[in-house]
């Protein structure tokens, strides 16, 4: 579904970073970790197609990403990638439902209700962003990266602000979506709490040249 081969991204002025290969299935999981400067959240970008690594390649369900223009990496990505970022962005002035169609390739509103459902966060789609609490943001945020049905799951930080009972609760409901959609799954962060629970893991070093 998703691997890498020889992928590096280098900063104006410094060395490259170079990263391991990387290779997860259809309704696989896999752990990012590291301390921070490490490149975890580059390498998340890269394999978004939000930045373009300096040599190397992601490849996700046969498509070459590094081959495709700007525009057509904008359209892959809003069609098979979904992203659940460290800090929930929501539009405050619209309802959480609202919030979630905003993506041009949502599904229907049925589907998006049982999807917050499955989530625990139908009781809410009627609300406004800002009277959610901590964790009903990062299930509204998963439910927003799931909306596409897509084939690999990008986590930046997802439990790195939440307590021990909702870092259980969205580490089980990523895991859920992913075995759902048959996606593949990738979380990156430092938390040591997910170390346990994700049986495959990659650790990067501070520098890796």
């Amino acid at each position: 579904m998703l691997y890498t081969k020889e992928l590096a991204y280098a900063y104006p002025g410094s060395l490259p970073i170079r990263f391991p290969e990387i290779r997860v299935g259809a309704g696989q999981s896999l752990l990012i970790s590291g301390e921070s400067g490490c490149g975890k959240t580059t390498l998340l970008h890269m394999l978004a197609g939000l930045r373009r690594p300096s040599a190397g390649q992601v490849i996700i369900d046969d498509v070459h990403m590094t081959g495709l223009t700007s525009k057509e990496i904008d359209q892959f990505r809003g069609r098979h990638i979904g992203i659940v970022y460290q800090q929930p962005y929501f539009i405050q002035s619209i309802s959480v439902l609202d919030n979630i169609l905003l993506s041009p390739y949502a599904t229907q509103h049925n589907e998006v209700e049982n999807l917050a459902t499955r989530l625990h966060v139908g009781k809410v789609l009627s609300r406004y962003p800002y009277q959610l609490s901590v964790g009903q943001q990062q299930r509204v945020t998963i439910a927003r990266a799931m909306v596409n049905k897509p084939k690999v799951i990008l986590a930046d930080e997802p439990t790195s602000a939440l307590d021990n009972k909702n870092c259980s609760a969205v580490l089980d409901l990523l895991l859920g979506e992913a075995q759902v959609n048959q996606a593949a799954l990738i979380i990156v962060s430092h938390d040591d709490r997910l170390k346990s629970e994700l049986k495959d893991s990659i650790q990067l070093n501070s520098i890796q040249n």
